[in-house]
């Protein structure tokens, strides 16, 4: 179904700070992710205590994901959580830029964890709150290439200030670019938000629309098919996560000044991709369905960790980096998709988000301790062997269990899920 309808244009002026807010917090999160490991590996530590850093945070991620999500179905003003996360971001980057001492990392570790989880489901409902169901797909692939040019214009001006002023100046710009999120967040409209759809939709009954409400355990623990999609998910970014940090040391015990560049380019190839397709995976998704794309996302996962094994060539490790923006694309945005499609008049799209990033940052903080392991007790390529193997377990999961979530009968802002009568109501 192609809707020929248009975003109400009073909204027009949210939606470009939306948009804006989603190209400067990336550049915030660019700074503090995948050049930490560079950054602690040219500083001295072994494999084994990066990925311990890394995992610190991944574990408070994972904690939070889901009380998160329920939080912000709960609070009305979405743009207070978004500053506060984004303060606490800055607080960590500061903490990074002054020392690699143990104590600043993990603290500012914690912090990153503890602001992280507030920041995907809250963007995502957002959007769905400013252009509801009709124009969700088409928006959130939108979000997601400004996410990607953030990305890439932080990773293109670290690669330069780090070459004058050093790995640590990485955090210290990371911290500065907080003040441009901060502008575009206040740019939002509150009442150009409503607060029901950001939350799921609201039911059609005797002709009025309801807020819906559905129980906490019926949205996690009833629905099947989300159920397995989670733990494609865990898998997916347990083959993933570990990819990029360890290319990153491995460059950086053989040369520290050129980790930096090395993982500015890498960031830069895949981001370029997101860009460039994150919108049309938006609108191919709502017109084709879910899972194609999710078939050619995952499939690419074990191509990519076998060509690392293959070469040390660094332009052609970069250039892999282009099966990476291929699976980061597809399942940024197809995810959410899925997601949106299960908890449609629900009242428990966030809730669910977090369950999604749950699993997703498990099977991170795991990939980053996993492949550190292997390397120091094995080698980079037996690492990478492993995660390829897992990514292969991920996509035979993905096609024998995941049935197309998008159906006909995804009529605009109208209920597609089972049943739901007023009555039904948090847990």
């Amino acid at each position: 179904m192609v809707n020929v309808m248009e975003i109400d244009p009073s909204k027009k002026r949210s939606i470009h700070a939306l948009e804006a807010t989603n190209f400067f917090l990336a550049d915030v999160q660019t700074g503090l992710g995948p050049f930490l490991a560079a950054y602690l590996a040219g500083d001295g530590w072994e494999p084994g205590r990066v990925g311990l850093a890394l995992t610190i945070g991944g574990i408070i991620t994972v904690v939070l994901q889901a009380p998160a999500g329920a939080i912000v179905d709960q609070v009305r003003s979405k743009r207070t959580i978004l500053v506060l996360a984004s303060a606490v971001l800055d607080v960590g980057a500061v903490l990074l830029s002054m020392t690699s001492a143990p104590w600043t990392v993990y603290t500012s570790q914690a912090l990153i964890g503890g602001a992280g989880p507030f920041l995907g489901p809250t963007l995502a409902a957002v959007t769905m709150g400013m252009v509801g169901v009709t124009f969700f797909d088409r928006q959130f692939g939108k979000n997601q290439s400004f996410n990607s040019a953030g990305n890439v214009a932080c990773a293109l001006l670290i690669a330069g200030i780090s070459h004058f002023f050093g790995n640590r100046s990485i955090f210290i710009t990371a911290a500065l670019l907080t003040l441009p999120t901060m502008l575009a967040i206040r740019a939002m409209k509150s009442k150009d938000i409503d607060y029901d759809l950001a939350r799921g939709g609201a039911i059609q009954v005797d002709g009025k629309e309801v807020a819906a409400r559905v129980s906490v355990m019926k949205t996690l623990l009833g629905d099947r098919t989300l159920l397995l999609f989670l733990a494609c998910a865990f898998l997916f970014h347990f083959a993933n996560a570990a990819m990029l940090p360890q290319l990153g040391e491995m460059l950086s015990h053989g040369s520290r000044a050129s980790a930096a560049p090395f993982m500015s380019a890498c960031i830069v190839v895949t981001q370029v991709v997101i860009m460039c397709f994150a919108p049309a995976i938006g609108r191919f998704a709502n017109l084709h369905g879910r899972k194609p794309l999710l078939m050619i996302g995952f499939g690419v996962l074990p191509i990519r960790a076998l060509l690392y094994t293959l070469t040390h060539n660094t332009e052609s490790l970069i250039a892999i980096q282009l099966l990476d923006g291929v699976a980061n694309a597809i399942f940024g945005v197809v995810s959410i998709l899925v997601v949106a499609d299960r908890t449609r008049a629900t009242g428990r799209f966030n809730l669910v988000q977090g369950g999604l990033a749950t699993a997703v940052g498990l099977g991170a903080a795991l990939s980053t301790t996993f492949g550190g392991k292997l390397i120091q007790h094995f080698s980079y390529r037996v690492s990478f062997l492993s995660l390829a193997a897992i990514a292969v377990l991920a996509f035979a999961l993905l096609w024998t269990a995941i049935p197309e979530t998008l159906t006909n009968e995804n009529e605009p802002d109208k209920d597609t899920s089972s049943p739901v009568t007023p009555q039904e109501i948090s847990a």
